[in-house]
Formats: structure tokens, sequence, C-alpha cells
């Protein structure tokens, strides 16, 4: 097997980026050089409007893994398109559908240095890319590369998309990594459905139990999505948001569920003021008032003495409740202390020496 291995899914957030962490982190322990990137940047805030694309084109993803892991920028590889709406209408108005010359020189770039071992993230399933050339089956067979896939397990059904990736990946698919497992069910699946799976081709080189850290959103992500104005504590929405919880009961059942919970956003009328204090004294990252009229002045006095971000929305409630739950599981892994996690969840819970051995990468 060559030095290149792609790191792919079959659907989007179902954690390649953790996986790329506990990679690069036990190559770089064990004295291999490592470099990192995304041929199709998918994460990255831009517009036709500010101007043109910036040269290189390093995706967010790629710049937080190198913060993190320390990386120079001679061992981050620009990507060689952008995944959006406005280049999506150019390639498709153009007929383009090849990856064009930043693939040539990529391919001229991972042959040139094989003393490297070069990680590299595809885009969120196994069709997404096509338009752009940069799919994950032609990045594999473009680049002679070996893939692995981590895979959102819910039950026995789950198997299809694997076998579909494994027909069309053929032996260039090394193996799998299950993700997010009810962690109550992390040792049969090992113990009954890893054999069938292996018995089917499919090497799986780890079960990663399901994570509230690794699926919460911060504050400021919430912020985004709902426009929120931030009434207090601004400077708090890097705090994680694990749980949700609505406050439409009384306010005695409600002091009870508060405290079974933690790190909560907490959705609530703007006119519930015994709801919206009960909260306050639980594990609540935030507060987010709905409806008409504001919050008391007294409330608003307590949010920041207790260092808990209070945010005002347009929306009703139910329309905030969907917003916050799509968010769930659907953000990317861009601070510090969920990366610390992936490290040690990538660590316990996957065989990386049985995947190295596989790729030919142990000496």
């Amino acid at each position: 097997m060559g030095s290149t291995l792609l790191i792919g899914s079959c659907e989007p957030f179902s954690g390649k980026s953790a996986l790329v962490l506990g990679l690069a982190r036990q190559l770089a322990s064990s004295g291999r050089q490592v470099r990192f990137g995304k041929p199709l940047a998918t994460s990255l805030d831009w517009s036709p409007e500010v101007g043109p694309l910036p040269d290189p084109l390093i995706d967010d993803d790629v710049r937080f893994i190198g913060t993190t892991l320390g990386l120079k920028d001679d061992q981050l590889i620009p990507s060689l398109h952008l995944l959006a709406p406005a280049t999506a209408d150019q390639r498709l108005a153009d007929g383009h559908l090849q990856a064009g010359e930043g693939f040539v020189r990529l391919q001229q770039q991972l042959q040139s240095d094989d003393e490297t071992v070069t990680l590299l993230e595809a885009a969120g399933s196994l069709h997404e890319g096509l338009l752009y050339g940069l799919s994950l089956g032609q990045l594999a067979r473009g680049l002679d590369a070996s893939v692995v896939l981590v895979h959102l397990w819910q039950d026995s059904r789950s198997v299809d998309a694997l076998l579909a990736a494994r027909d069309q990946l053929g032996e260039r698919l090394a193996g799998i990594v299950l993700n997010a497992v009810t962690p109550d069910d992390v040792e049969s699946l090992q113990r009954h459905v890893v054999p069938e799976l292996e018995s089917l081709g499919l090497a799986v080189f780890g079960v990663m139990p399901r994570s509230p850290l690794l699926r919460s959103v911060t504050v400021g992500e919430l912020v985004r999505r709902l426009d929120a104005r931030v009434l207090c504590c601004e400077e708090r929405l890097e705090l994680l948001v694990e749980t949700l919880s609505i406050g439409a009961m009384n306010v005695n059942s409600a002091m009870e569920f508060f405290r079974r919970r933690r790190n909560m956003a907490v959705v609530t009328g703007a006119d519930r003021t015994d709801i919206q204090l009960a909260a306050l004294e639980a594990s609540t990252q935030c507060l987010i008032l709905t409806g008409a009229g504001e919050p008391l002045p007294q409330l608003i006095s307590r949010a920041d003495e207790l260092e808990v971000p209070l945010l005002k929305v347009e929306h009703d409630t139910l329309a905030t409740v969907e917003v916050i739950e799509q968010a769930f599981g659907h953000v990317r892994l861009h601070e510090a202390v969920k990366a610390t996690y992936a490290f040690r969840l990538v660590e316990e819970h996957c065989q990386l020496d049985r995947l190295f051995d596989a790729l030919g990468w142990t000496s």
C-alpha cells in the first residue's frame, strides 16, 4: 500500500475529523512525518461577494487540525475546489466535471515524497464531489490511496451503505470504523456484529461510542443559526451545549427536570420568569427566550452574575427547538476540548496498530 490514506464516510458529520486527529497523533508519536488536507473544501465561510477564493485554499477543518497537531504550513495541503452553491453553479454552467490541473500537481506531490504519510479527508458521502471530480472513489483511484470509512451505526440496517461502499471501492477499502454506537451496545456489537461484518469483507478497526460532547454545539453557533440577540455574557459564547430542555411545564416540575440534565440550552417563553430563574440555577449553558416581550432586568442581572448567556430570538418555541435539534451532531470539530476528547476516544476504541499493519505502515 502507498503512503496516502483517505478518510471517508457514507454521510456527513460521521466523525472523520476525530479519526484524523487520532491517526495523526499516533503516527507522529511513532516518529512519522504527517501532512493533512481536504481535496474538496467543505468548511469555509465564503461567498462571491467578498471576492475571489483564498489562495492557497485552506479548509477551516484543515486549519483547526493543523493547529491542534502543531503542523507546519507545508504540512497542510490546500484544497483544489470549494463545495459551495456558487462554485457548483459555475461548474454546472461550464460543464466541467474534471478535477483539473491542481489534481495532477497533487498526484505528483504525493508520488514524490513516499516518506511522509498523507491523510486526506474526503467529502461527506460516497457521491459528494462528483461535480468537481473529487468524489471519494475518484480520489482513491486517482491518488492510488486506501480508504477507511467512518460510519454512523444505528442497527444492522446500517450495513447497506457499507456494502455499497465496498462494491464501489473494491480492494481500496481497507476497512471501517463504526461511530456513535449507543454506549451500552458497544460490547455486544463487538462480540456479535463485528465478526459478521468481517465475514463480509469489511475489516472493522474500531467501535466508538456516541459522545454527547462531540455532538455538542457552542452557544455562539446557536446564536448564528437562530440569528439571536445576546442580552448578556457575550464573552461566554464558547460554552458547549450538550442537551436541550424546553421550559413549558410548571416551575416545580421544571426544577426537578433541570436537575437531571447537564450542559443544557433551555428554551422558554419570554414571559416565563419563574422557569427562567429556575433554569439559571441548574446546569444551563444558555437561556433562550422566545415570543413577544423582553426579560425582566433582574433576570438579566442574575444571568450576568451566573455567567449564563441570555439569548432572545424572534422564532416561536417550536421553530427554535427545531433549529437547535438540527445543530446537534451537525457541527464541525473546532473546539480544543472536543479535540482532546477525540484523541482519547480513538486511542481507547480503535485498533490503529492493526490498521497500520493492513496499510503496510509498520516497520
